[in-house]
């Protein structure tokens, strides 16, 4: 299985594919709408965290910028009647932070905001990724602290380090929050927060 690629970009194709040679190999991969936005001109190094998606008529890759891309489009892989590309086009719409507060409130629009997603699939979506998407233990203590003196600013950092955001990106989505929010408050802003950027 290739698990990622680092080479030179060889062309765009159509459909949002793209051709990456490596060592004298030229790989097709499929990618997000914003990741062929990102890409430099033709001849420019790229890198591509991959998911090989094995058919019986082929084998394709996917190819993403950032590594929690490619596990959120595992995880709607696992969700029921969603295929590969149905999974890229959520995520050329959808970020990974906008997707995962998508599920945690519960929001159908703004999964019905994805071309060919509607209401049926997106609630169909929203109970499969519940337990597919790396989401934060809501069921925290509140702002006063739990029994191990931890506070709700405190568990909301844990959550949104354990979703792969870095220190100073926790520090800003919670830089002006109120001191006085619930954990699930303080994480469904601080995500909304994270999403916008």
């Amino acid at each position: 299985m290739i698990g990622s690629l680092r080479g030179t970009l060889g062309a765009r194709t159509a459909s949002n594919e793209v051709l990456v040679e490596v060592g004298g190999v030229g790989y097709r991969v499929s990618v997000t709408t914003p990741a062929v936005a990102g890409l430099g001109p033709a001849g420019s190094d790229v890198f591509f965290h991959v998911h090989t998606h094995v058919r019986e008529d082929a084998i394709v890759l996917y190819g993403f910028r950032h590594d929690d891309e490619r596990r959120c489009f595992e995880a709607l892989l696992g969700a029921h009647g969603v295929g590969p590309a149905l999974a890229l086009s959520i995520l050329s719409v959808l970020s990974p932070a906008a997707l995962s507060t998508a599920v945690l409130e519960d929001d159908l629009q703004t999964l019905c905001a994805v071309p060919g997603v509607g209401r049926k699939t997106a609630s169909r979506l929203l109970i499969d990724l519940k337990s597919r998407l790396d989401l934060p233990d809501l069921s925290l203590p509140p702002a006063s602290g739990g029994p191990d003196g931890r506070t709700a600013r405190s568990e909301t950092r844990a959550a949104l380090a354990e979703l792969g955001y870095s220190a100073d990106e926790i520090r800003v989505a919670l830089d002006g929050l109120a001191e006085d929010l619930s954990v699930e408050d303080l994480l469904r802003l601080a995500l909304r927060e994270l999403a916008s950027r």
